[in-house]
C-alpha cells in the first residue's frame, strides 16, 4: 500500500466513524443542546476535564464557549479543570491523582451546573471520581467516551460513546462534538445558525 493510499485509507476510516456516532446520537446531541442552554440561562457554569489527549479537547471546548470566534455568538462561562496547574499538581501529590477534579468540582460546583468528562476509554479514575461527586451534587453530567463506554457510561446522564478501539478515530469524533454541541447550544439559546 501507497502513503498517498494510507492517507486516503484514514481519512474514509474518520469520515465513516463520525458518520456512524452522529447518525446513532444526533437526537440525544440535540436534547443536551437544549438542557445546557437551560442552564447557562440560569446562569449557571461548564467544568470540563480530561487527561492527555482529551485534556485538550476539554480545554478546547471550554475556550470555544468562553471565546467564541464567531462574532454573532455570545461567550459563555467554562472552566478547565486541568489547567490550573498548581492546584492539580498540589492535589495529586497531597492526596492523590484520582482526587484532582472531584475535589475541585466540591468546592467550586453548585447544583444544575454542567460537568463535561473526556476520555477515549472511560475508565480514568480522576473522571470516574468527578463525574460522580457532580452527579451527587445535582449537576447535569456528561462524558465523551470510546471503545465500550467504559465506567463513564454508567455514570453520566448523557454518555457519547465512539465505537471503535482506535484512539485516534475517538478523537477525531469528540472533536467534531465539540464543534457541534458548542453551535446546538447556542442555536438553542435563539441565536442564528450562521456556521
Amino acid at each position: 500500500m501507497s502513503f498517498q493510499d494510507a492517507v486516503l485509507r484514514k481519512a474514509r476510516e474518520s469520515s465513516e466513524t463520525k458518520q456512524r456516532f452522529f447518525e446513532a446520537n444526533a437526537m440525544q446531541i440535540s436534547d443536551l443542546s437544549r438542557k445546557m442552554a437551560e442552564r447557562f440561562q440560569k446562569g449557571r457554569r461548564l467544568y470540563v476535564m480530561g487527561n492527555g489527549g482529551s485534556a485538550c479537547d476539554a480545554l478546547h471546548l471550554a475556550v470555544e464557549f468562553t471565546h467564541p470566534v464567531v462574532e454573532k455568538r455570545r461567550a459563555l462561562p467554562a472552566s478547565a479543570l486541568m489547567s490550573d496547574i498548581a492546584t492539580v499538581t498540589a492535589i495529586g501529590n497531597d492526596t492523590d491523582f484520582s482526587r484532582v477534579f472531584v475535589n475541585q468540582l466540591r468546592v467550586v460546583g453548585q447544583p444544575e451546573d454542567i460537568a463535561l468528562a473526556i476520555s477515549t476509554s472511560g475508565k480514568s479514575p480522576n473522571l470516574i471520581y468527578g463525574l460522580e461527586a457532580a452527579r451527587e451534587m445535582g449537576m447535569l453530567t456528561i462524558a465523551l467516551s470510546g471503545k465500550d463506554g467504559g465506567r463513564l457510561a454508567t455514570i453520566a446522564h448523557h454518555c457519547f460513546i465512539v465505537r471503535s478501539f482506535s484512539v485516534h478515530r475517538i478523537q477525531e469524533v469528540h472533536a467534531t462534538f465539540i464543534h457541534v454541541l458548542w453551535d446546538l447550544v447556542h442555536l438553542a439559546l435563539g441565536e442564528e445558525d450562521v456556521i
